[in-house]
């Protein structure tokens, strides 16, 4: 990879209607791609290169520096590009993530795609798709080839699967129970923590677990999976004597609160 460039370099806009163009960044470690993609956009009136960088660190310093509607960015320019992609749409939500691959994978577009991405391309894209696609993502459409497309169908029909098919009952402990009971009821990972009498990392690791034996990805879908299932009907409160069972609180409130408290997030 080449060096980090210090400063991002900057394509001034000049032109009449320039201010409405969708400005974008390029961040790739070739620069023969960089300036192949600068060529592309300039004998287009509607798209401006506002900045061209070639290492992760300088894509985020460009982000926060620049007004960008559209990022494209080479996932290969950060060891854990999951984790940038979260990070730069947390210093701009707004912006519109186009992911440059070698060959994508179906894991990796699903979680992409679930991370907030928008669209993924390979470098041998011809110049008038990344035109097309540029303008489509900005427009707020999602940009995948068939293939791409296929894998995101077969993963929200998995997933539909996963929440409405019966499963042969997972086996859960008392304090996982407890930590799950207390995600249907809103509660944070903070107050689930002094709830069971334990950390709040503890907590996180117990999610996690719990994510995997059940199938879900996040609170909300573990609150969905709960109420399909009924599943905290099926377990006897761990706190009680005999066979109480913990008061299922799954309606649209509750929800609504699991929500709020996580954030959708897989925490």
């Amino acid at each position: 990879m080449a060096k980090d460039e210090a400063t991002p370099q900057v394509q001034l806009e000049t032109e009449e209607g320039s201010a409405d163009a969708i400005r974008v960044i390029v961040a790739d470690s070739e620069p023969i791609f960089r300036v192949g993609v600068r060529k592309i956009c300039a004998i287009e009136d509607d798209i401006r290169i506002v900045a061209q960088v070639e290492s992760g660190v300088n894509a985020v310093t460009a982000v926060g520096r620049y007004e960008a509607d559209v990022l494209l960015f080479e996932s290969g320019l950060s060891e854990s590009p999951r984790e940038t992609v979260s990070s730069l749409l947390a210093l701009s939500p707004s912006l519109k993530i186009i992911l440059v691959m070698i060959e994508p994978t179906e894991e990796e577009t699903v979680e992409f795609l679930r991370r907030g991405v928008r669209g993924i391309v390979t470098r041998s894209i011809a110049p008038d798709l990344l035109v097309r696609c540029i303008r489509k993502v900005h427009a707020g459409e999602t940009w995948l080839d068939n293939k791409g497309v296929n894998w995101v169908i077969e993963a929200y029909r998995a997933q539909a699967a996963q929440l409405t098919s019966p499963r042969s009952r997972v086996k859960l402990s008392p304090k996982e129970i407890q930590i799950i009971a207390g995600v249907t009821q809103g509660l944070r990972n903070k107050d689930i923590a002094q709830e069971v009498g334990t950390t709040e990392q503890v907590v996180k690791n117990y999610l996690r677990k719990i994510y995997d034996k059940l199938g879900v990805s996040d609170r909300l879908e573990l609150a969905l999976y709960c109420m399909h299932h009924k599943l905290l009907e099926t377990y006897p409160n761990p706190k009680a004597e005999g066979s109480v069972l913990v008061p299922p609180a799954m309606g649209r409130a509750a929800i609504a609160s699991t929500v709020g408290a996580g954030n959708a997030t897989r925490k």
